[in-house]
């Protein structure tokens, strides 16, 4: 299976949108600032995601999340989640 993912830091609040074959993996990677596009604003909680069979499905979700009309929809979709 392919996830894409969302993550909100516990530092600022920020949400992280990304894509792996290995959720728990990653999510442990970015916590443990593996990753250096998220280090700085480590710690971080799943707050969503979504399993795809296909690899280019999940590719597609991921770069459609990352525009504006993408994050819109997360706002709408994850809207009490965020209010916390």
């Amino acid at each position: 299976m392919f996830y894409v993912y969302v993550l909100k830091s516990l530092k600022d609040n920020g949400l992280y949108i990304g894509f792996t074959s290995n959720l728990r993996q990653r999510l442990t990677e970015h916590n443990e600032g593996k990753s250096l596009a998220t280090n700085p604003r480590k710690p971080f909680k799943l707050i969503f995601y979504e399993a795809y069979e296909n690899k280019y499905d999940a590719l597609r979700r991921e770069k459609y999340f990352k525009t504006g009309r993408g994050r819109t929809s997360l706002n709408l979709m994850l809207k009490e989640t965020l209010s916390k």
